[in-house]
């Protein structure tokens, strides 16, 4: 099992094109790949499912921890924290 801990930066946080974006990364992996939101304290739900990551109603500044355990889950991590760390590409913050 592989985890990191991330705070968003990016303007809108996990809602409608950065969710996206997330959860299609996150479907490039055979590993199970969970997200929660540490600041509202909500359970973990798969972030292989674009209407379960929108219900972690995650914004700029929270806190989420990505876990992933499997057969690729070192990438699945590094891969994840890179897009978060990039702001999903957005410009500025």
């Amino acid at each position: 099992m592989q985890q990191v801990t991330l705070t968003l930066t990016n303007a809108v946080g996990l809602h409608a094109r950065p969710a996206a974006l997330f959860v299609q990364t996150a479907a490039r992996f055979r590993s199970n790949i969970t997200v929660r939101n540490v600041t509202r304290g909500t359970p973990p739900v798969n972030a292989k499912a674009i209407l379960a990551v929108l219900t972690l109603g995650a914004e700029r500044g929270h806190v989420i921890e990505i876990i992933a355990e499997g057969p690729d889950e070192a990438d699945a991590i590094i891969t994840l924290k890179t897009l978060v760390e990039s702001r999903f590409g957005e410009d500025g913050g």
